[in-house]
């Protein structure tokens, strides 16, 4: 059984996943997790609080979904590893839909609330970062800027592609082989 503060997490990735940013209320968010508003204001003081912590268990949820593997999986090589974290951020499943969709409340809430705009630029910053570790295994010989310029270009395509998807616009196999084709592009390039 998960804990309490698990169980709003959820809920409350849940809620704004479904309603945004702007409609998550914290006696909506208690009727989901099933607790209180008190327990709520407990564990995260106020509503810059609920947000923080929400930002990092859909960060951590998605690091479990995109690096969990069955123990009787051989190992990846680090192209595979690369291309496991972005490719399964794009698999139809409630989980990263809720996620995505999350993700995405948070970041357009962003550009209106500083607050949450820092916090995102962090977990932002971390994502380019580990997403540059594992360029930088495919390619070793590549500097830091190169490999961070990379990065960031491929988190940002999988942002838009993810919204894409999400919308309806774009298939999600369609979404997968342009992301696919992006990385085989990057790799190339630092190769150069």
């Amino acid at each position: 059984m998960a804990d309490r503060r698990t169980l709003i997490m959820e809920a409350a990735a849940r809620v704004i996943a479904r309603r945004g940013v702007r409609g998550l209320r914290v006696e909506e968010l208690a009727a989901e997790a099933g607790v209180s508003t008190a327990l709520i204001y407990y564990h995260f003081k106020d509503r810059a609080g609920i947000l923080r912590a929400t930002l990092e268990f859909i960060n951590d949820r998605a690091e479990r979904y995109t690096t969990e593997r069955a123990a009787d999986a051989p190992p990846l090589d680090a192209r595979g590893e690369l291309e496991q974290t972005l490719l399964l951020e794009l698999q139809d499943t409630p989980e990263v839909r809720e996620n995505s969709t999350a993700w995405g409340e948070l970041r357009a809430s962003a550009v209106f609330d500083s607050d949450l705009r820092e916090d995102l630029a962090r977990a932002t910053l971390v994502w380019v970062q580990e997403v540059a570790d594992l360029l930088g295994q495919v390619r070793p010989m590549n500097g830091a800027a190169a490999l961070a310029a990379s990065a960031e270009r491929l988190t940002a395509l999988l942002e838009g592609l993810s919204v894409r998807w999400l919308s309806g616009s774009l298939p999600v196999e369609h979404a997968r082989e342009l992301m696919a084709g992006a990385i085989d592009g990057e790799l190339e390039r630092l190769r150069g």
